[in-house]
């Protein structure tokens, strides 16, 4: 096999309490890839649709992580990299994570898969810390494995991969305005009160336990954020009423996706979610913004071949 075509998809990070940390990756939204083996030596991106991204693999994320794997090996072909971006840049549902992890899964399986999956995961935070100036994986993750994951340690990796209980739901708003991930950390604040961090590990550690047990009571319990989201939702039009909206309609819970502008709201099955994404719908169509809503089951498989 010379050629791979890849469904990379979005994914949504940080989860309300469970920032830098948890993710967890959706169905039906993400970018295409084609990954080519080539005579030429080296890593080429030779065409990009959907984005006004940079072809210079040391610019571009995808190019990124997959020079770093190709420092790996030892061969004497190289590759290509075409990306079909249908993830907007800057809309906090993973679309720099999921160039990087394109461009390195598709580039394992055309070598036989010699890396695991954590190893990939390590090749694809070398990108993700172009578009992010950190080395973070909670989008990453969700990309790679599928599902919920849990970012155990970045130095050494180690990704936990968590059950998702079958009948959970995504609803993701997207208002088309862009939010900079790394302007987003800078308003965060350096120290946090004791008791804020306490009431942060108790939710996280009840969500990650919730999602063990297909606890939809204690999930709706847990999912709230009380360190990061004060501040990153002031960057978001209309916030605070979509979050009431999604609550009167049923959800379990709502919050930022990654550092936003994207908003994600957690449901109870296809009927609520639909509900759900109907009366947020309702809050934006009364404004100037221009968005999107997906309803998503989440994506337990992550990352596959589609041709």
């Amino acid at each position: 096999m010379n050629e791979i075509r890849l469904f990379s998809p979005a994914t949504v990070a940080n989860v309300s309490c469970g920032f830098d940390v948890l993710g967890f990756c959706l169905d039906g939204v993400g970018d295409e890839m084609v990954i080519r083996k080539i005579e030429k030596k080296g890593i080429y991106i030779t065409h990009i649709e959907g984005a006004d991204l940079p072809y210079d693999p040391k610019s571009n994320v995808a190019g990124v992580s997959a020079l770093a794997l190709y420092e790996a090996i030892d061969v004497d072909f190289g590759f290509e990299i075409e990306i079909y971006k249908k993830i907007k840049p800057g809309s906090g549902i993973g679309s720099s994570a999921a160039s990087a992890v394109g461009s390195v899964f598709g580039m394992n399986a055309l070598l036989n898969k010699p890396f695991n999956t954590t190893q990939l995961t390590e090749f694809a935070i070398k990108g993700e810390a172009l578009a992010s100036q950190c080395e973070h994986a909670d989008n990453l993750a969700p990309a790679l494995f599928g599902g919920f994951t849990l970012v155990k340690s970045v130095s050494p990796l180690q990704v936990l991969e968590i059950p998702t209980p079958d009948n959970l739901f995504a609803v993701i708003l997207h208002p088309q305005i862009e939010i900079k991930t790394a302007e987003a950390r800078a308003i965060l604040p350096r120290d946090i009160p004791l008791s804020d961090a306490i009431t942060q590990w108790a939710n996280f550690g009840s969500l990650i336990h919730a999602l063990h047990t297909s606890d939809y009571d204690l999930i709706k319990a847990s999912l709230r954020d009380v360190i990061v989201e004060p501040y990153r939702s002031r960057l978001i039009p209309f916030y605070d009423e979509v979050i009431q909206a999604a609550a009167q309609a049923g959800a379990l819970g709502s919050g930022i996706s990654g550092s936003g502008p994207s908003v994600f709201t957690l449901c109870e099955g296809h009927a609520a979610a639909k509900a759900v994404a109907k009366q947020i719908e309702a809050v934006y169509r009364n404004s100037d913004i221009a968005f999107d809503i997906h309803v998503s089951k989440i994506n337990t498989q992550g990352i596959k071949v589609i041709g």
